[in-house]
C-alpha cells in the first residue's frame, strides 16, 4: 500500500494511464483466450473473422503491455531520482541533532540499499500490473464459461490464500531483521575505509575485524534472508498445489458440473494454464513488496515523511546579516555518553554574544565546550529556556535564518571539494589571497570553484577549512580547537593576526581552545565545567 499510495501522490495521471494500459491488455488477453478456446473447438472450417481477430488482439496486446510497461517505467526512474533528491533535501531539514541520534550508516543504508529495493520494486510493477489485469479478465471469462465450477474455484482460492497468508506472515519479520544487518554492515563499511591503517597495524585486530565483525553481520543477513525468501518459496509452492489440484478437478469433476463437457473442459483447461504463469508472478511480488514496504519504513524512521516537508523550514533569499545580540536564556541540553546510561547535561547556560567581540570557551574534555558551540550557532535546539536573536526567540519559522549569522569550523569538519555556494564576482582572486596567506598556494589551486586538491595533511585541511570560512564572510565566525592541528608558528599566526584581522572588519569570534598562552587576547573567556559556566 505505501508503494502505492507514493505512486498515486507523486502522479495520479501517470498511474491512470498505466493502469488503463493494462486493463486493456487483460481484456485483450481474455479475448484471446476466447478466440483460441473458438478456434480449437470448432467443428467446422475457422472462420476468417476468428484469424483476423486474433491478429488484432495480439498487436493490441503487445502494444498495451508497451504502454503500460515503458509508462511506469519512466516514471519509476523519474521517481526513484526525484526521491533521491527529496531524501537528501529533507534529511537537510531534520534537526541536527535527530540527525545524530540515527547515526550515519543508517543514513547510508537508506540512501542506497533502501532506495534500491524501491527502484527495484517499482521497476516490477508493470508486469505484475499486467499480470493482474490478466487474471481479472481469466476470470471473468471463466465464471461465464461456468459460474458453478467458479464458485468451486474461487473457495479453493481463498483456502490457498489462507495457507499462503499462514505460511508466509513470519517472512517480514525476517526481511527485518536481514533490514538491521544491513545498518551493521555498513557500520561495517565505515570501519573499514575510516580505519584501514588502525586495521593494517595490528594483526589480530584484523583478524577478529574479518572473523568475529565482517563474517557475523554478512552470515546473520543471509541466515535472514534465507530464511524470509523460503517461507515464500514454501507459500508459492502450496499454492502451486492448490492450482494443480484445480486442473485436477477441471479434468474429473467437470463432467457432474456440467453437461457441456467438452467446450467448458478444454476452455477452463486452457485458461487455468493460461493464467498460471500470472498466478506466479503475483506470487513473486509479495517478498518484493515486504521489502519496499520495509524500506519505507526505514526512511521514515530518519525523521522524513514522504511527501511531507521538513521540520525545519528553508530561508528566505533576501535575509539580512545584521545582527545586535545573541543571547542564551536557561538553555539546557542532555544526552547519554555513547557506550554508557549515564546521562550528561549542559547548563542551564546564560549568555549573551556582543558584535565584535573576541571571546574564548575554554575547558576540560567533555565539559560541553561543543555542544555548547552547537546550541549558539543553532544546530541544536535546546531542551529547555530558548536563544534570542536580538531580543526575539529563534524557533523553526526563523532559525535557518538564523544559522546564516554564522560560519563554522568544528573539530570534526568535512571539507568539500569545490567553494559551494559561494558566489561573488571576485571569489577566485580572493581565494588565492587567502591561499597565500594560509601558506596553502604551493599545495592547492582554484579552477573555478574547484579546489585542485583536497589530499593534504589534517593541518592543511584545517587551514583550507578556514579559506572557506574567511569566503563566506559571515558576521559571526565559530573555530572549534582549530589551532589544535597547526604547527606552533601558524598557530602564532592564527591567535596574533588571522583573528585580528577578522575582528578589524567588525566580525565576532568565538573560539573553543586549550591554548592558555593566548587567553590574554580575549576580550571575554568563560571556563565550562561538567556542562555549567564557572
Amino acid at each position: 500500500m505505501q508503494v502505492l499510495i507514493f505512486l498515486v501522490r507523486s502522479a495520479p495521471g501517470i498511474v491512470v494511464l498505466a493502469s488503463l494500459a493494462s486493463i486493456l491488455s487483460g481484456a485483450l488477453n481474455t479475448g484471446l483466450i476466447i478466440v483460441v478456446h473458438r478456434a480449437l473447438t470448432a467443428t467446422d472450417r475457422i472462420s476468417e473473422i476468428l484469424i483476423v481477430a486474433f491478429i488484432g488482439m495480439v498487436l493490441g496486446r503487445l502494444l498495451s503491455n508497451y504502454v503500460s510497461e515503458i509508462t511506469l517505467m519512466r516514471y519509476s526512474q523519474r521517481s526513484v531520482a526525484s526521491l533521491r533528491k527529496s531524501i537528501i533535501s529533507k534529511l537537510l531539514r531534520v534537526p541536527f541533532r535527530q540527525f545524530e541520534v540515527v547515526g550515519r550508516e543508517k543514513v547510508y543504508a537508506a540512501l542506497t540499499a533502501d532506495i534500491e529495493t524501491i527502484n527495484y520494486t517499482l521497476l516490477s510493477l508493470p508486469s505484475y500490473a499486467v499480470a493482474f489485469a490478466v487474471l481479472l479478465g481469466g476470470g471473468a471469462y471463466l465464471t461465464y464459461l461456468s459460474w458453478k465450477a467458479m464458485l468451486l474455484l474461487a473457495f479453493l482460492v481463498m483456502i490457498g490464500g489462507t495457507l499462503h497468508w499462514l505460511i508466509s506472515k513470519h517472512a517480514s519479520r525476517f526481511f527485518e531483521m536481514a533490514r538491521d544487518q544491513h545498518d551493521r554492515l555498513y557500520r561495517h563499511f565505515r570501519a573499514l575505509t575510516e580505519g584501514t591503517k588502525e586495521l593494517k597495524l595490528h594483526r589480530s585486530r584484523r583478524r577478529a575485524f574479518i572473523e568475529n565483525e565482517v563474517t557475523e553481520t554478512t552470515d546473520s543477513l543471509m541466515n535472514d534472508t534465507i530464511r524470509a525468501h523460503s517461507r515464500y518459496f514454501l507459500a508459492r509452492i502450496t499454492s502451486n498445489f492448490f492450482f494443480f489440484t484445480v486442473l485436477g478437478l477441471v479434468i474429473f469433476l467437470m463432467p457432474i458440473l456440467h453437461d457441456s463437457v467438452s467446450r467448458v473442459v478444454s476452455g477452463y483447461l486452457l485458461t487455468c494454464l493460461y493464467l498460471m504463469g500470472s498466478v506466479n508472478s503475483l506470487l513473486r511480488i509479495i517478498p518484493v513488496l515486504t521489502s519496499a514496504s520495509i524500506a519505507f519504513r526505514r526512511v521514515e524512521s530518519l525523521g522524513i515523511r514522504l511527501g511531507a516537508e521538513g521540520e525545519e523550514q528553508s530561508a528566505p533569499a533576501n535575509e539580512t546579516s545584521t545582527w545586535k545580540s545573541i543571547r542564551l536564556r536557561g538553555a539546557t541540553m542532555s544526552y547519554a555518553g555513547p557506550g554508557t546510561d549515564r546521562e550528561f547535561r549542559l547548563g542551564p547556560i546564560d549568555l549573551q554574544i556582543r558584535p565584535k567581540e573576541l571571546l574564548f570557551i575554554t575547558g576540560g574534555n567533555g565539559s560541553g565546550k561543543t555542544t555548547l558551540a552547537k546550541i549558539i550557532t543553532g544546530l541544536y535546539q535546546p531542551e529547555q529556556g530558548e536563544i534570542l536573536w536580538d531580543g526575539k526567540p529563534v524557533s523553526d519559522e526563523n532559525r535557518d535564518s538564523y544559522r546564516q549569522l554564522f560560519s563554522a569550523v568544528f573539530s570534526d569538519f568535512y571539507l568539500f571539494e569545490s567553494l559551494l555556494g559561494l558566489d561573488r564576482d571576485d571569489l577566485t582572486e580572493r581565494a588565492r589571497g587567502y591561499l597565500q596567506e594560509l601558506k596553502l598556494d604551493r599545495v592547492v589551486g582554484i579552477r573555478g570553484r574547484e579546489l585542485t586538491s583536497i589530499e593534504l595533511s589534517q593541518g592543511q585541511k584545517k587551514r583550507l577549512a578556514l579559506l572557506t570560512a574567511f569566503l563566506e564572510d559571515r558576521p559571526v565566525y565559530l573555530f572549534d580547537e582549530w589551532a589544535a592541528d597547526q604547527d606552533p608558528s601558524f598557530k602564532s599566526t592564527y591567535y596574533n593576526k588571522l583573528i585580528p584581522e577578522l575582528i578589524d572588519r567588525g566580525k565576532t569570534v568565538i573560539v573553543i581552545t586549550h591554548d592558555d598562552r593566548y587567553f590574554h587576547l580575549a576580550n571575554r573567556r568563560i571556563e565550562l565545567q561538567e556542562g555549567r559556566i564557572e
